[in-house]
């Protein structure tokens, strides 16, 4: 499904839990992190598509999370032209995304990353809030900081933390936790 624009609807997640740390993962078989994502099918609401793609990418449930916030309106980003499909029609030229932050309310052991036939990450760890910003690959980067901006105040009043602002391209240093499927590293 892809808009009038060339932008295909999208839903991003951002896990936070109760440390006030987030969720980062690695794509399988790349070097890359990031949220969870994905696509929204054409019969879903932004609701729906995130709580499918949360269970297929982190095995998570809808009890095992708490949604506190979703940022209004769509957020887009443009892919780089050598990822731009050219020879496909509608022609796809970025994404455009409702973002949700969700509460782990579940366990940590609930976390699955082989939930789904064909996984989309292979491994995952918590990481400081602004840290994905400062890290995500450069064409998602202002996409992120507009999403961490929007929900940062409700982290603070949720958690009662102080997040400070965004750091200028170097972001604070990932925390521990590695993990590789429900088992630590």
């Amino acid at each position: 499904m892809i808009d009038v624009d060339g932008y295909r609807p999208n839903v991003g997640i951002v896990l936070l839990n109760a440390d006030g740390r987030l969720f980062w993962a690695r794509r399988v078989n790349r070097d890359g992190w990031q949220f969870p994502q994905g696509g929204m099918r054409s019969d879903e609401t932004p609701l729906e598509a995130m709580y499918r793609e949360l269970e297929e990418e982190t095995g998570l449930a809808p009890h095992h999370v708490e949604v506190i916030g979703a940022t209004r309106g769509w957020l887009r980003y443009r892919l780089p032209s050598r990822y731009v499909r050219h020879h496909q029609h509608p022609t796809c030229i970025g994404q455009k995304q409702v973002w949700f932050l969700l509460r782990l309310v579940g366990a940590e052991d609930d976390l699955r990353l082989d939930a789904c036939e064909k996984p989309e990450f292979d491994h995952w760890r918590w990481v400081d809030f602004w840290y994905p910003a400062a890290h995500v690959v450069n064409f998602k980067r202002q996409v992120y900081e507009r999403a961490l901006r929007h929900f940062a105040p409700l982290v603070e009043s949720l958690l009662s933390l102080e997040l400070g602002e965004l750091p200028h391209r170097e972001g604070p240093q990932a925390g521990d936790g590695r993990r590789k499927g429900k088992a630590a590293a």
